[in-house]
Formats: structure tokens, C-alpha cells, sequence
């Protein structure tokens, strides 16, 4: 009988490494660990470290008096085994909803009281640890921070209910049910609103992304290298940068480049934030994956993204498929803090992610009718392509590399053909 005992779930370098040699299926992965389902009413929760796996398990055996919590089957030094939910998560089950039902409301209020009641420091979930059940019914999981975070309002809660603009219809019916609760939620906002100008981000380790802090109710959006992105407002976003020399790299740029179209729009700056406008839209890496082929128009969209940029005068001309974002008035690109300064003439990025969706050969057909100049100088010095991602990071430094020695190539290309 195969034994769940032999999967191992350890840290990579920017993602999980599982090792399953058993034929139970991977049915989810965070942060923490791996999640296999076992049987029809058991899955098992696999974490790469013995600590939160038995924060996890001391969680889940104090709430296993309370009707949301799932049963718990097992435990050991790196796992649980709890009860499997064949069902759709609350995200998934408010997503096509103009306001939130009362009666989800109700239980949900339900659900957080019974948290404090059980003396949890963490009175919160997200709406994708909650699960929607027959009848209505709740069930909460990933409970590892429950005596470990402070959370005495829900502020996850609140936020991804922002997100889906649930959060308005959610309030209103809190404070006509219990409107004690209502004000103590209002009162502790009104005690720690954070300006979005302060929220905290700092630069993060070498190679590493910036950090934020998880307390913050702003929904976070997005981070990476240089900054945090927060959503305010239906229509905009603010990015927080941790380095203030970043900030003013991208301000540069942005400002300059109003009048293009594939640049957001900018609202206000500061020494460490830009606000500008909110792409509400997936990003051509997330669109391209459910595609079988490559359109023609897509192509030239891309084309002209980086046509305009060689006009304007941008030094490094490239446009990551992550970067530029499908909305209703066409492709916008984010991520401008190195346009000015750093030295790239050709979009590497672009064809090393275009290779690995399997839309390079095409792309490249479709250049070499749009803009047979572009192709040729493509071509002429081949663009190199990294076949795997390598550990410790280095696909970025690999990159970085191959784009040097590429321009070392065209510039000794151009001074034999300028002695010639």
C-alpha cells in the first residue's frame, strides 16, 4: 500500500521542489507546503518546515469543536491529515456576484466570533482558505498563524473582498446585523489608517524582492526587485518603492511618455510612490498560455511597443510578456525603471519568454513580413535562448550576461563593417 510518508516537499529557489513517488495527486501549493489528496474524505498537508507543521496541527486540534474547521485525521513531524473538501472556495463562489448574499454574510460573522471565542490571535481567513460546502456551509483551512498573527479585525477578509468589489455590500450588512461589531472594525481602522504614502516596503536581499508588511489591509497586487504595487481604488494603483534612486528611475520615464499609449497613465508621485492607473486585464504571459497560436496582431502590437520605444530614445528595448497587460484600451506595459540606464538594444527577455510558450518560430515569420529590417538585425547575431531555468536565481544573471555578450558581438560586428 503506497505511503504518503514518502513524498518530500522542500524550498527551491522560487518555488516548492516536491518529490512524489506515489500516485496521490497534487491538489494545491503555498508558501508553506504541499497539499496531496489522499482518499474521497482525506487529503494530506505536506510543509517544508517541522515547525508550522505542528503549528499547524496544535491549530487545528483546539478548533476541532467548531462546525468550519476541518476534521483532523492525523498528525506527524512535517504533516496532518485532515478532511478533503470537494467544493469551490468562497473567491470561486462570489466571483460573478454584484453583492454578497446575507446568509454568507451571516455565517461568515459567525465564523469570526467563534474564532475569538476560541481565544485565536488571528480572526481572519482569505477567501481563497474558505470553502463553500451544500447549504451554504463553511470550512476554513490553513490555520498555521492562528495563534501566531494578530489580526484582531479581518483584514484579508476585507481586503480580497475589496478586490472583487464585495467589500461596500459586506460592511453595510455587518452593520445592519451587528452593528457593535461594525464599529469596533471601524473603530480600529480609524486608529490604524496608513497613509498608502508610508506603507513600509524595503529593499530586499541581494537578488531578492523587496519586502512589505502582511499587516497591511491595502491589497497588495503585485511585488518584485524594486517595488510593491497596492490597489486604492478601482481605477488605480500605487507602486512603493524601496529604493528611493528606483523611484525616481521609473518617474523619469513615465512622466516623459504620457503621450504614449502602451505607458499608464500617472495621477501623483513622491520621493518613494507612483500612483497610476490600474490595469484591470490578465498580462500577455497569463493570456499566451491558453492560446495555440501566435496572432498576427498580437505581433504587431508587440512590434510597435518596441518601435516606439527606439524613437523616444529608450535604452533597453524589451517587453517581457509579464510586463504588458491586455486591457480595453490595448496593450499597456509596466516596469520602466531601467528604460533610461541600462543598455539594451534588442528584446531578449521577449524572445527567450516567446521560446518558452512555444511562439517563437511564428513570431518571428510574422516580423519578417511586418518589419523585415527588425528580423534581420534579429537574426543577423543570433539571440541566444536559455534552454532551463538555473538555480540561485541566475536566470536574471544569465540574462544580463547573455545581453552583454550579445552587444559585444554587434559592436565588433559594426567596427569590422565600419573598416571595411
Amino acid at each position: 500500500m503506497e505511503n504518503f510518508k514518502n513524498i518530500t516537499v522542500t524550498k527551491g529557489n522560487k518555488t516548492l521542489v516536491i518529490d512524489n513517488p506515489t500516485s496521490f495527486p497534487l491538489i494545491g501549493m503555498g508558501s508553506q507546503g504541499a497539499v496531496f489528496k489522499l482518499s474521497d474524505e482525506k487529503c494530506v498537508k505536506i510543509y517544508t518546515d517541522p515547525v508550522q507543521a505542528k503549528m499547524e496541527a496544535e491549530a487545528l486540534e483546539s478548533g476541532q469543536h467548531l462546525s468550519f474547521f476541518p476534521i483532523l485525521y492525523e498528525s506527524g513531524p512535517n504533516y496532518v491529515v485532515m478532511e478533503y473538501f470537494n467544493a469551490p472556495t468562497l473567491k470561486e463562489y462570489l466571483r460573478n456576484c454584484t453583492y454578497i448574499p446575507e446568509s454568507i454574510t451571516k455565517k461568515l460573522l459567525t465564523m469570526l466570533r467563534e474564532m475569538t471565542e476560541a481565544n485565536f490571535t488571528m480572526i481572519d481567513a482569505p477567501l481563497r482558505h474558505i470553502f463553500v460546502l451544500e447549504n451554504e456551509e463553511l470550512k476554513v483551512v490553513d490555520h498555521v498563524n492562528a495563534f501566531k498573527r494578530m489580526h484582531p479585525v479581518p483584514l484579508k477578509l476585507l481586503r480580497d473582498l475589496k478586490i472583487i468589489l464585495l467589500k461596500d455590500s459586506f460592511l453595510s450588512q455587518v452593520k445592519q446585523l451587528e452593528p457593535e461589531t461594525f464599529q469596533a472594525w471601524d473603530d480600529y481602522f480609524n486608529q490604524n489608517t496608513i497613509d498608502y504614502r508610508n506603507i513600509p516596503v524595503s529593499s530586499g536581499d541581494s537578488g531578492k524582492g523587496v519586502k512589505v508588511e502582511s499587516s497591511i489591509s491595502t491589497p497588495l497586487i503585485g511585488k518584485g526587485h524594486q517595488g510593491a504595487v497596492y490597489r486604492i481604488a478601482e481605477n488605480r494603483c500605487v507602486k512603493i518603492y524601496g529604493k528611493q534612486n528606483h523611484c525616481q528611475q521609473e518617474k523619469d520615464v513615465l512622466l516623459s511618455n504620457q503621450k504614449l499609449p502602451f505607458i499608464p497613465k500617472v495621477y501623483e508621485t513622491g520621493s518613494n510612490y507612483i500612483v497610476m492607473e490600474y490595469l484591470l486585464g490578465p498580462n500577455l504571459n497569463q493570456f499566451l498560455k491558453k492560446q495555440s497560436h501566435l496572432s498576427e496582431d498580437i505581433t504587431r502590437r508587440l512590434l510597435d511597443i518596441l518601435v516606439s520605444m527606439k524613437k523616444v530614445g529608450f535604452k533597453q528595448v524589451d517587453a517581457p510578456l509579464r510586463h504588458i497587460f491586455i486591457t480595453h484600451d490595448g496593450f499597456k506595459m509596466v516596469d520602466h525603471v531601467y528604460s533610461y540606464s541600462r543598455e539594451q538594444p534588442d528584446p531578449i527577455e521577449l524572445i527567450q519568454n516567446l521560446h518558452e510558450r512555444g511562439f517563437l518560430e511564428s513570431f518571428f515569420e510574422q516580423v519578417k513580413k511586418l518589419e523585415p529590417n527588425l528580423h534581420a538585425e534579429w537574426t543577423e547575431t543570433p539571440i541566444p535562448l536559455l534552454n532551463e531555468m538555473i538555480e540561485e536565481g541566475s536566470y536574471a544573471a544569465r540574462l544580463k550576461a547573455e545581453i552583454e555578450n550579445r552587444n559585444t558581438k554587434k559592436n565588433k560586428n559594426t567596427a569590422r563593417a565600419r573598416r571595411k
